[in-house]
């Protein structure tokens, strides 16, 4: 089993051949350390995408009166901005929530792989047409009361972390403040520790010393109206292999 993060997750889109995963393993040789609460990258570099193999980072804005929001989770394995043009800047900031080992892939050389591989070529069409899906749904959150946006939240974390081998059937480590927590729920920091509480006294949680365990997976799901079927993992499997049009 590929225990590079990026193989793993990109192998829900297929099988790689040896060729591709030995490919892609020389791609993330070098890799940085970023420590926790620095931010990874402000605007686009040109022509390179950081990868995240280790640690949990977010796409995040600051407005005009500081306050923080997240708007998207970068697990291990997880580019940012794959699908941007490079020839534009951005004013999100990429932010590492814990300490993180970053790969900084120069975008010609993942470019020159698709081309000669036709297997991470499909790859990457699956994860840009992914993080366009998570964006979707994400949005579609906002709409639902806090305690059920939190619990989407963490369903999305617990499918997201066990495609990459960090989550075992019902539970994973979650190494974030209350503070991350609130500012990826749009709630206040006093409100955010409430609707914890609720999960928490409802048994949809037990939240300790940054681990997450589930009682009922089935239970939390429906409460949190959360369908995976938007990650498209397994797409091998019941809903045939993705394909770009």
């Amino acid at each position: 089993m590929a225990t590079n993060p990026l193989i793993r997750k990109l192998e829900h889109a297929g099988p790689l051949q040896r060729a591709e995963r030995d490919a892609l393993d020389a791609l993330t040789l070098k890799a940085r350390q970023v420590p926790m609460r620095e931010d990874i990258a402000h605007s686009r570099a040109a022509g390179t995408l950081p990868l995240i193999l280790s640690g949990i980072a977010c796409r995040y804005k600051l407005r005009p009166e500081g306050q923080r929001r997240i708007v998207h989770f970068i697990l291990p394995g997880d580019f940012y901005d794959l699908h941007a043009a490079a020839g534009f800047t951005s004013d999100w900031r990429l932010g590492a929530l814990t300490p993180c080992s970053v790969a900084d892939i120069k975008r010609q050389a993942l470019d020159d792989l698709a081309a000669l591989h036709p297997g991470i070529a499909r790859a990457l069409w699956w994860v840009t047409f992914v993080e366009l899906e998570i964006e979707r749904e994400w949005l579609v959150n906002d709409s639902r009361p806090a305690e059920r946006r939190l619990a989407h939240f963490f369903c999305e974390l617990l499918v997201r972390l066990q495609a990459v081998n960090l989550a075992d059937e019902n539970s994973f480590d979650l190494p974030l403040t209350q503070a991350d927590l609130a500012d990826a729920t749009a709630v206040s920091f006093v409100h955010i520790n409430r609707v914890i509480q609720s999960l928490r006294n409802n048994r949809m949680i037990i939240y300790d010393k940054g681990h997450i365990s589930i009682p009922s997976v089935s239970r939390i799901k429906e409460f949190a109206e959360f369908d995976s079927s938007y990650l498209h993992m397994m797409a091998t499997e019941s809903q045939g292999r993705f394909s770009p049009a």
